[in-house]
């Protein structure tokens, strides 16, 4: 699913891009840090645009699937138009020659408005890593 995205990260403190996955996604889009896969750092996504842009991206959700109904109902169209004597065989295979371009250049386009790098930043914890210990430790002992 990360592949088929496009969506990658970028750790500014071990200067290395990954791969983001499903739940990094979700972090992100909750504005939750997480650690980085390698150098372990808590990491989030703090430039307001970026987050912005990300957020942007349920909006080409739809791009797809819409853009496969259009190609084929015009296809369909032209290709009754062609039966019924509306237009030439060669207006038929134009128009059918349009709009496959068409389609092309416009998921083209959407997948290459879908391809981001993400500067990450390091933050600091919210609690020390010796308080969470303590309360695991009396959490663990609960029970």
């Amino acid at each position: 699913m990360t592949a088929a995205l496009g969506i990658k990260g970028h750790c500014a403190h071990c200067d290395i891009t990954f791969e983001l996955k499903p739940w990094q996604l979700n972090a992100i889009a909750i504005e939750e840090p997480f650690d980085c896969p390698y150098c372990q750092r808590i990491l989030q996504l703090n430039c307001p645009v970026q987050l912005r842009h990300f957020k942007a991206l349920d909006r080409w959700a739809l791009v797809r699937p819409s853009m496969v109904a259009l190609t084929c109902m015009v296809l369909i169209v032209a290709l009754v138009a062609e039966w019924l004597g509306l237009i030439s065989v060669i207006g038929q295979f134009n128009i059918s020659l349009m709009v496959v371009l068409l389609h092309c250049l416009v998921l083209r386009y959407a997948r290459h408005r879908q391809r981001m790098t993400l500067d990450l930043h390091v933050v600091s914890p919210v609690l020390p890593i010796e308080q969470l210990a303590r309360i695991a430790g009396a959490r663990l002992s609960q029970r």
